[in-house]
């Protein structure tokens, strides 16, 4: 069924900025719903990144649609934070997308039912796309509704001036002729790889990279990092690197992990210069993803409870009060 989510319900009064971030990220902001606790709270992949990236070095705006149910929970973070974006293509017609949340009496979070909600018809709007056309950088969190954005933009040459990178998640959107189609579109991809080592999925993101020429980088947890290096054909593979990860206990949760690595290794990459014709430094921009996402395994949400306002991170003390004193069943 078609959903007119994908445009924007109306134009504020105020005015879109008239110099959008030449780095941009696209994807999905969802509501997190805490069933049973009369909680709800921002996230999502991208906006869960745009709160990393807000002070980097250069600045990153969010290209995003939530709908127009509850668009106050996400207005008061971005405002809170100050985070670019665009006001006037921010809220779509229908719901936002959303995912139910437990807190489970070990204080580890179930996620479960993620809804689309307006990112099943996500397309750019005008403005989306002017600020995409003036980007020097575009990174997409890899939902299906940016799957098919960045099949869209792709197809219509929007994407040749810029460097793009994707975040494919833990693949579960994927297989490896998925992989390689979208790959053709985009120079850095992310994989957070839960699976075994010696899985012949991994063979294949590798043998994908490499013929296409690109660059990929495995996290694989405490495991480590597998980069996948295509970009010198010439080598025959001799750019592959492995970086080794110290464990550490984890206090919190890992839910905020991959986030926290790819927005650390985005801002590294390009502070050292990542763009058309020059590389960022990949030895630090790996370094700097897994001190953040070691850093993220002391929080029980993807981001600190104070980060989404005094009341709400007083309500999440009170629901893992709660949740740790249930009983079982």
């Amino acid at each position: 069924m078609s959903n007119p989510a994908s445009g924007p319900v109306s134009r504020p009064e105020h005015a879109e900025a008239p110099n959008p971030p030449a780095h941009l990220l696209l994807g999905p902001a969802s509501l997190d719903i805490y069933l049973g606790r009369d909680l709800v709270l921002p996230g999502g992949g991208a906006l869960n990144m745009a709160w990393h990236l807000r002070n980097a070095e250069q600045r990153w705006g969010l290209l995003t649609r939530v709908g127009d149910d509850r668009p106050d929970v996400f207005q008061a973070f971005l405002a809170r934070h100050a985070i670019p974006h665009l006001p006037g293509s921010l809220v779509g017609r229908g719901p936002s997308a959303s995912i139910d949340i437990v807190i489970q009496p070990d204080l580890q979070p179930h996620m479960d039912n993620f809804v689309e909600g307006v990112w099943a018809d996500y397309r750019s709007t005008e403005d989306e796309a002017a600020a995409i056309a003036k980007g020097r950088h575009l990174h997409l969190v890899l939902v299906e509704g940016a799957i098919r954005e960045l099949e869209r933009l792709a197809a219509a040459d929007a994407l040749g001036h810029l460097t793009v990178s994707a975040d494919f998640l833990g693949f579960r959107h994927y297989t490896v002729e998925r992989f390689a189609q979208s790959m053709t579109a985009v120079d850095v991809g992310f994989v957070g790889w839960p699976g075994a080592l010696d899985d012949e999925v991994l063979a294949g993101l590798r043998g994908v990279t490499h013929r296409l020429g690109r660059l990929v980088v495995v996290t694989l947890g405490s495991r480590g990092v597998q980069v996948f290096d295509g970009r010198d054909k010439a080598n025959g593979g001799a750019g592959d690197r492995f970086f080794s990860v110290t464990a550490i206990p984890v206090e919190g949760t890992t839910v905020g992990c991959g986030d926290a690595f790819v927005a650390a290794f985005l801002a590294e990459w390009v502070r050292t210069g990542s763009s058309r014709t020059q590389a960022g430094d990949l030895a630090a921009a790996v370094e700097a993803g897994k001190a953040a996402g070691a850093a993220a395994t002391h929080w029980r949400r993807p981001l600190p409870d104070d980060t989404y306002g005094p009341a709400a991170a007083d309500a999440l003390a009170t629901a893992d009060r709660l949740a740790s004193t249930a009983q079982p069943g």
